[in-house]
C-alpha cells in the first residue's frame, strides 16, 4: 500500500477523484449534492486518508532501513573476505617471487657447465673437440643421405 500511494498514478488518480468532487458538488442541482462548498467531507475523507498514509509510509521507510542495514552488513563481510584473499594470494606471489629468485638462471647454468666441461677436457682438451666435431660432421652427413 505505502508503494502504490507514493507513485505518480496514485497521485494523479487522487487528483482526478477530488476534481470530480469538487466539480459535480458545484455543478450538481442542490438536491443531489453530497457535500456543498466548504467540502467538510472531502476534508474529512482527506484527513482520514493522510492519517491511515503517514504510518504506512513510515513503516515503509523502517522496513526500507531494515534492508539496507542487512545490505551493508552482506557488504562488509564481502569486502573482508575480498580483502583476506587479496593478502593470501600477495602472500603467495611474493612467496612465488622469493623461490623463482633462488632458482638457477640459463647464465649461471652454462657458466657452470662451462666450466665442468673445461675441467673433463683438461689437457686432452684438443682431442675432444676434434671427436666431437666428426661426430658432429658424421651425424650431418648421414642426414644429408637419408630420404626425405
Amino acid at each position: 500500500m505505502a508503494r502504490f500511494i507514493g507513485t505518480a498514478r496514485y497521485l494523479v488518480a487522487q487528483s482526478v477523484v477530488i476534481v470530480l468532487w469538487v466539480a459535480y458538488n458545484i455543478i450538481a442541482p442542490q438536491s443531489v449534492r453530497f457535500d456543498n462548498f466548504p467540502f467538510i467531507f472531502l476534508t474529512l475523507v482527506l484527513s482520514l486518508q493522510a492519517a491511515y498514509a503517514a504510518p504506512l509510509i513510515l513503516l515503509a521507510q523502517n522496513r526500507q532501513d531494515d534492508r539496507d542495514r542487512a545490505n551493508l552488513a552482506q557488504d562488509r563481510e564481502q569486502t573482508i573476505r575480498n580483502r583476506e584473499d587479496t593478502e593470501y594470494l600477495a602472500r603467495e606471489l611474493a612467496a612465488m617471487r622469493i623461490t623463482i629468485g633462488e632458482l638457477a638462471t640459463r647464465d649461471f647454468l652454462r657458466s657452470e657447465l662451462r666450466g665442468l666441461l673445461a675441467e673433463l677436457e683438461g689437457p686432452d682438451g684438443d682431442r675432444a673437440k676434434d671427436r666431437d666435431r666428426e661426430r658432429r660432421r658424421r651425424r650431418g652427413g648421414e642426414r644429408s643421405l637419408r630420404p626425405p
